[in-house]
């Protein structure tokens, strides 16, 4: 299978000079493209001088994360993609390692491997780690990280497994998968769209999976431009939109309950004093009303194209009160038998 490893860029210079000499090192096999989402600084000259070898795609706008990888990709004809973030130091056999799991397993769709983080290296990720689940509310959480909560890697998660979705910091997806779902939703901008993209792929019957034989090092969180009420704002949106679209069954009750849940999560910022914040929470709910016509035109669209649907992945829990009232801080103390 030919391989292309497609890094999506804004303004990142400082990330591409500090990280794609790892990135060529140990990709030996695969075609690395920059696709750039219109940036203003040195990016475009910088790549045409220096490494002439990599493939530039130069979209026509910033339209983050979902719009720039959809336009770009269409461009790209390999039969794996590698979404990577330009802040990631990549080891060896990295590809290697990852590919002979989805060759051996063709109803892999998609996969990643286990993303730990740049500034401390015996830690996880806080964006992916060994890889992602979601609860019976459906907030998301990984192996290793539980909302802010970042655990050490010592081995616990050394096991490949399936799970509900994968990072797009570091994302192996088949192409023809990508397509046939369309894609990242645009709509989405940027956090969750990876998620999302997960849940159709799964209603379609593939499957999702952690590599934990393969790693690599993010800077994580700080990479970012986004400020952290942006950031509330986008997760406690795009998680809503997703459930309108995605979730089977009847959507009234389930989205009465996550929206009172996300109202006392709301409260919670109020007693800490993140005011901006407890303002993201409440106008996601206002974009969410907003726009449930076109996402319950999306779900019935979206019903039809549900196969063989595979939801390995769920945890049949409540992740927000087992780690904010019971004080759950590890992955490895959830109970195993309520993981669907």
């Amino acid at each position: 299978m030919k391989v292309a490893i497609v890094i999506l860029n804004y303004n990142g210079q400082k990330y591409l000079e500090q990280f794609l000499p790892s990135v060529i090192e140990h990709s030996s096999n695969a075609t690395i493209y920059i696709a750039d989402n219109g940036s203003t600084d040195n990016s475009l000259s910088f790549i045409e001088q220096q490494y002439p070898q990599i493939k530039l795609i130069q979209n026509k706008t910033n339209g983050g994360l979902s719009k720039g990888y959809n336009d770009a990709l269409k461009l790209v004809d390999e039969d794996i993609y590698v979404l990577l973030n330009s802040a990631i130091e990549v080891t060896p056999k990295w590809i290697e390692v990852c590919l002979k799991m989805m060759e051996e397993n063709p109803e892999i769709a998609a996969l990643q491997p286990k993303i730990l983080s740049y500034s401390k290296k015996s830690s996880f990720d806080y964006t992916g780690a060994a890889g992602g689940f979601l609860d019976m509310e459906y907030y998301p959480f990984c192996q290793g990280r539980i909302f802010d909560t970042i655990e050490e890697d010592k081995g616990q998660y050394n096991e490949s497994r399936e799970v509900f979705w994968a990072t797009a910091t570091c994302l192996f997806i088949r192409r023809d998968a990508y397509h046939v779902c369309s894609g990242f939703d645009e709509a989405f901008y940027s956090q969750m769209a990876d998620i999302d993209l997960c849940w159709r792929l799964k209603n379609r019957g593939y499957k999702i999976y952690y590599c934990a034989n393969a790693h690599v090092y993010h800077i994580g969180e700080e990479a970012t431009n986004e400020s952290d009420s942006q950031k509330t704002y986008l997760n406690f949106r795009n998680s809503l939109y997703m459930m309108a679209k995605n979730y089977s069954g009847t959507l009234f009750l389930k989205m009465f309950k996550r929206l009172s849940l996300d109202g006392l999560i709301a409260i919670g910022f109020l007693f800490k004093l993140k005011f901006g914040n407890f303002w993201a929470v409440f106008k996601s709910h206002m974009s969410f009303y907003g726009h449930l016509s076109t996402l319950l035109t999306q779900r019935k669209q979206l019903k039809k194209e549900r196969s063989n649907t595979h939801l390995t992945g769920i945890y049949q829990g409540n992740i927000v009160f087992k780690r904010f009232l019971s004080g759950v801080k590890t992955f490895s103390s959830l109970e195993s038998k309520k993981f669907q």
